[in-house]
Order: C-alpha cells, then sequence, then structure tokens
C-alpha cells in the first residue's frame, strides 16, 4: 500500500495575475474553493516553497488571493504556471469508493482476465466527468477512458490496479494484438 503520510496533492494552479499590486488568480482543483484557501500554508511541487495566502475572495471560476511576500504585479507574473500542493496527511482519509488522484498515478491498468494493458498516467477533468489517461503496453500515444463505475469495475490501490474488464470500449482487439506484436518484435 501507498504511504500517504507525506505525499503532496495538488489542490490548484496559479492561472494569471489580478491588478497591480501582487495579487494573482487561482484555479482551484479542490470540491469547493474554500477548501484550497483553508489549507493554506500551500506548498511547491518540490515542498521547498511555501505560499500563504493573505486576504482571498472567489469570483466566478477562480480565486484572487495576496500571497505573503508578493507586493507587485511582476513577481506574480513570475508565479503564473506554478502548481500549488498540500501535504496528503492534512485531508481526511478518503471514503469508500473515493481516491485522491495522485493514489491512481502509476497504477496498471488490467482488463477481465487479468492481462496488463498498460499503466495510469494521469486523470484528467475537461468539464464532462473525470477520465482516466492510460499509457498502452507498447504503444507511445495515451488513450482516455470514462472513469465511471460501468468502465472501471474496481480500483485496488493495494494492490496497484484498477480493471476495466471490456477494453473493447476504448481499445478494439486489432490495436491490443499489433501493440503486442509489436513487443514481440523488439
Amino acid at each position: 500500500m501507498r504511504n500517504r503520510d507525506d505525499s503532496l496533492v495538488c489542490v490548484g494552479v496559479i492561472s494569471g495575475v489580478h491588478g497591480v499590486r501582487g495579487q494573482v488568480r487561482i484555479k482551484w482543483f479542490t470540491e469547493a474553493p474554500e477548501n484550497l484557501i483553508a489549507y493554506s500554508p500551500l506548498a511547491s511541487a518540490d515542498g521547498a516553497t511555501s505560499y500563504k495566502l493573505g486576504k482571498a475572495e472567489i469570483r466566478k471560476d477562480t480565486i484572487v488571493a495576496a500571497i505573503d511576500g508578493v507586493t507587485d504585479r511582476n513577481q506574480a507574473e513570475a508565479l503564473k504556471g506554478v502548481e500549488l500542493y498540500v501535504r496528503s496527511s492534512r485531508f481526511e482519509p478518503p471514503a469508500e469508493d473515493e481516491w485522491f488522484y495522485s493514489d491512481l498515478v502509476g497504477l496498471s491498468v488490467r482488463d477481465g482476465d487479468d492481462e496488463d494493458l498498460g499503466t495510469l498516467i494521469a486523470v484528467q477533468n475537461y468539464g464532462a466527468g473525470d477520465l482516466l489517461e492510460v499509457r498502452l503496453e507498447g504503444r507511445k500515444n495515451s488513450v482516455f477512458l470514462p472513469f465511471d463505475r460501468e468502465t472501471v469495475t474496481e480500483v485496488n490501490i493495494q494492490d496497484g490496479f484498477v480493471r476495466v474488464p471490456n477494453p473493447g470500449m476504448w481499445l478494439d482487439d486489432t490495436d491490443r494484438n499489433s501493440g503486442k506484436q509489436a513487443q514481440d518484435e523488439s
């Protein structure tokens, strides 16, 4: 089982600046924007830099916030694109049938016959629901599959896999067999 005690979970990203006094716009990845604000101070991806939010307010689809030590637009511009993280030990454990995205990345993707199809490399959401991005065995391109109960029937974090019993919905047999042939030939 993965150790959650010291892992970092991405809760948002600095998407731009607001005004001339160093405020930033933050896109949140938490269930509610208030949650991201409450987790302050936030950390950089490597955990080395801390970002303490000052005054923050929610505006439509973004958080406008001051960050301690950032006093002008140039400093704020330099932070654009910075992902904001929280140590997972600060979260309540997920409920049954809930997972942190970071726990899913790296899991094996298996079909109904327990055959390894590839590796889950990311969880994406472009507005229509969560998608699992899977790098298939023997292929350079990744594929996306819906992260729903019909497509993914089992998530086993402890044993390191998700089960997709009917991969034909998103991968036909000829693609899978040609991928195996490419592996066998190399």
